[in-house]
C-alpha cells in the first residue's frame, strides 16, 4: 500500500522514542515528522542531534501563529484558537499540516510510546488500513473493550479510559464474524501501561498515574467493529487517512477544567460518521510499548472526572445524530449541528458550555479546512 505518510507527534521531550524507530527501521517511509512542542530549544537540538537525516519540523507556539498569521490573514486569531496550549489535542494543528501538503496517511505516535519486537510501525499501520482480512466484532453493549484484546499480567478484567461506565456497555459476549474492509483509520494496541482511566488507576493502587498492570502482548492483528459499535479511540499509536481529517479534528482541551478526552470524543465522531458513510475503522497491530511516565495521579483525576460525566451522555447523542452528507466534512457540520440543538441534555450549565465551545471550534475547522 503506497502513499505519503507523515508522522504527527505532540511532545515537550526529547524524542528517544522516534531514535528507537529509526534504529528499527520503522520511520523508512515516512515523508515528514511534525514536532508539535512548545519551542524549547534545547530539547530541540537534542532530538535533531539524535535524529539527524530525517525530515523533522518543529511547531511550537512562535511557529503555528506564523503558519495562521500566512494562511488566514487578518483573522488568523481565530484559527489559532482552534489549538489548545500545552494539551495532547495540539495533535490536530499537525493533522491541518499534513492535510494542506496533501500527505495521503498520517500516523499520531506520542512520545512515551516505543518500538514493541515483532512489529513495524509503518508497514503494520498501512498493512491494516489496506484491504484485508479481520475480526468483524459487535457487542450487545454497543461497546467494545479495547483491552479485552490485551495479554494482561496480572490478568484482570478492565476498560480502557474513555469507555462508558454505564454498565449496559461494559458488557461483553461479543459476535465474531470474518470481515474484509479497508480501513479510515487504524488504532495500534499497546503493550507495557495499558491507557486507563485515573479513578481505575487510583482503585488498582497506582498513586504515580501507573498501574500495576502490564499488557504483554495482543490478542488480535485487526478487529473491525461493526456498524452502530464504539471503542475508546486512544490516539497513542493510530494512522489515519487524508479523507477523514476534516471530520477528526481533536476536541478543544485544557478548558474550564477539562482534558483527556480530546482522541476519545473525535473517536466517537468518526465512528459514528465512518459508519454512515459505509467505511470502516479498525484496531490491532501494530503493537507498541507504553512507558508511562509517572504523573500526578489526582491532578489527572480531577482533569477528568467533568469528562467523564459529560461522557455518558455525549456518545449517545452523537449515537443519535441522523446524518445524510457522504462526505466527511459535511456530515461533521451535520454532527456539530445535532450536538448543538442537543445541548439541553447536559443538565449542568458548565456542561452545556463547554459543549457549546466544542460545537464552536468543530465549525472553525471546517472554515479552517476549507480556506487552505
Amino acid at each position: 500500500m503506497g502513499g505519503r505518510v507523515w508522522l504527527v507527534t505532540a511532545s515537550i521531550y526529547v524524542l528517544d522514542n522516534l531514535w528507537g524507530f529509526r534504529v528499527k527501521g520503522d520511520l523508512e517511509d515516512v515523508e515528514r515528522i511534525i514536532v508539535v512542542d512548545e519551542g524549547d530549544e534545547r530539547v530541540r537540538q537534542e532530538s535533531l542531534k539524535m535524529l539527524k537525516g530525517l525530515d523533522i519540523e518543529f511547531h511550537g507556539p512562535r511557529e503555528r501563529e506564523a503558519f495562521f498569521r500566512s494562511r488566514y490573514g487578518s483573522s488568523y486569531e481565530k484559527y489559532l484558537s482552534l489549538i489548545p496550549e500545552r494539551s495532547h489535542a495540539e495533535t490536530s494543528y499537525g493533522f491541518l499540516l499534513a492535510y494542506e501538503a496533501g500527505a495521503d496517511y498520517i500516523i499520531e505516535i506520542d512520545d512515551d510510546v516505543y518500538p514493541e519486537q515483532g512489529y513495524s510501525l509503518v508497514k503494520d499501520h498501512l498493512s491494516s488500513l489496506a484491504n484485508s482480512n479481520g475480526v468483524g466484532i459487535e457487542s450487545p453493549g454497543r461497546w467494545i473493550n479495547t483491552v479485552d484484546f490485551l495479554e494482561l499480567r496480572p490478568s484482570m478484567s478492565l476498560f480502557p479510559r474513555g469507555h462508558p461506565y454505564d454498565p449496559s456497555t461494559r458488557v461483553g459476549n461479543y459476535n465474531h464474524s470474518v470481515q474484509d474492509a479497508e480501513c479510515v483509520l487504524n488504532m495500534g494496541l499497546w503493550t507495557g501501561h495499558p491507557d486507563l482511566d485515573a479513578l481505575t488507576i487510583l482503585y488498582l493502587g497506582g498513586m504515580d498515574g501507573r498501574a500495576p498492570v502490564e499488557s504483554v502482548g495482543i490478542k488480535e492483528e485487526r478487529v473491525i467493529p461493526l456498524p452502530g459499535n464504539y471503542f475508546a479511540v486512544c490516539s497513542m499509536n493510530t494512522s489515519f487517512s487524508r479523507k477523514i481529517v476534516p471530520a477528526f479534528y481533536q476536541l478543544y482541551m485544557r478548558y474550564m477544567g477539562i482534558d483527556r478526552f480530546d482522541d476519545i470524543w473525535s473517536g466517537i465522531i468518526i465512528k459514528k460518521i465512518a459508519d454512515s458513510i459505509g467505511d470502516r475503522i479498525c484496531f490491532g497491530k501494530p503493537a507498541a510499548r507504553h512507558v508511562k511516565r509517572p504523573r500526578p495521579v489526582w491532578k489527572d483525576l480531577r482533569a477528568e472526572l467533568e469528562g467523564m460525566i459529560i461522557n455518558e451522555i455525549l456518545w449517545r447523542i452523537i449515537d443519535h445524530a441522523d446524518i445524510s452528507s457522504k462526505s466527511y466534512q459535511d456530515a461533521y457540520l451535520e454532527i456539530a449541528n445535532h450536538i448543538e440543538r442537543s445541548l439541553g441534555e447536559f443538565k449542568e450549565e458548565l456542561h452545556r458550555k463547554f459543549i457549546a465551545t466544542q460545537v464552536e471550534k468543530m465549525r472553525i475547522w471546517i472554515d479552517a479546512i476549507d480556506k487552505l
